[in-house]
């Protein structure tokens, strides 16, 4: 739930304030707990004395009322807004040359999606997610309060089980264009079922790539017993009922897809962005 009037994002769940309270404890700015999980943030809470922010012992009704959830697992923090902003060149030349993964989202409006691409991206040592601003992150119960701006919602850091403290999340506005830039640095591999490559295939496509190419020539001490450093590389999903746009396709590196048995015309995107990354984690 946001708090329009302070400008703050309520974050539930135990696993995702825990990864708060660790990682940017000093976003956080009340908190609210049961009192049997008053042991596990004992730290948070000197932290929060310490900078003079309040925190408050609460029964179940309390705190579903502060985050607008059943599902609040005994702990609420009030956290500074997260700010998503315009990705940079540097941003993207950074990644680049440090070989990093991530994800390109385009047109995915559904915040639990969001959360479970973003706790599989963190698992699977992914640096950053690009959003689309045009894709509306919202709830099914407040959708009006997200269609203004592209934000992160309390379910989406609830499901990500603090999967955002490790992520780098960057807005663009125009996906195609983007990759059309985007493209000549990085790996960028479009997801689509009907792709004549597979999921198979993505070892073979990262090491043929002019990038893997052009990392192989680099000083000796770019190498890795005797291997190419890896380029980077982006995973292109697109909406579930349209898939990525012709426009999009036309400039990612290569397209590739799941197979399946047809049965099901195609899995659930945080279930085939969890495939695909642990695909490139093994790369």
């Amino acid at each position: 739930m946001r708090n329009k009037l302070t400008d703050e994002l309520a974050v539930c769940g135990m696993n995702a304030v825990l990864a708060i309270g660790e990682y940017n404890p000093e976003t956080i700015n009340r908190l609210f707990l049961r009192e049997d999980r008053l042991q596990s943030f004992t730290g948070v809470c000197k932290q929060l004395a310490e900078r003079k922010r309040p925190y408050k012992i609460c029964e179940d009704d309390e705190l579903e009322r502060i985050c607008k959830s059943i599902r609040h697992q005994g702990v609420v923090a009030m956290i500074e807004e997260p700010v998503i902003e315009y990705l940079t060149m540097e941003d993207l030349d950074l990644w680049a040359a440090e070989g990093k993964a991530g994800i390109i989202l385009h047109d995915i409006g559904n915040d639990h999606n969001l959360g479970a691409i973003a706790r599989a991206a963190a698992f699977f040592d992914v640096s950053f997610i690009i959003l689309n601003e045009k894709g509306i992150i919202c709830t099914d119960d407040h959708r009006d309060d997200y269609k203004q701006e592209l934000r992160l919602t309390t379910s989406a850091y609830r499901i990500a089980e603090g999967g955002f403290e490790h992520l780098t999340v960057r807005k663009i506005s125009n996906t195609a264009a983007f990759l059309k830039d985007a493209s000549k640095k990085l790996v960028t591999i479009g997801t689509d079922t009907m792709a004549r490559r597979r999921i198979s295939d993505l070892k073979n496509v990262v090491k043929s790539s002019r990038l893997a190419a052009a990392s192989s020539s680099v000083a000796a001490d770019d190498q890795t017993d005797g291997k190419a450093k890896r380029p980077g590389i982006a995973l292109v999903l697109g909406n579930e009922e349209r898939g990525l746009p012709e426009n999009v396709k036309e400039q990612c590196s290569c397209l590739l897809r799941i197979p399946g048995t047809g049965n099901i015309q195609s899995l659930n995107v945080s279930q085939a962005a969890a495939l695909f990354l642990h695909t490139i984690f093994e790369v």
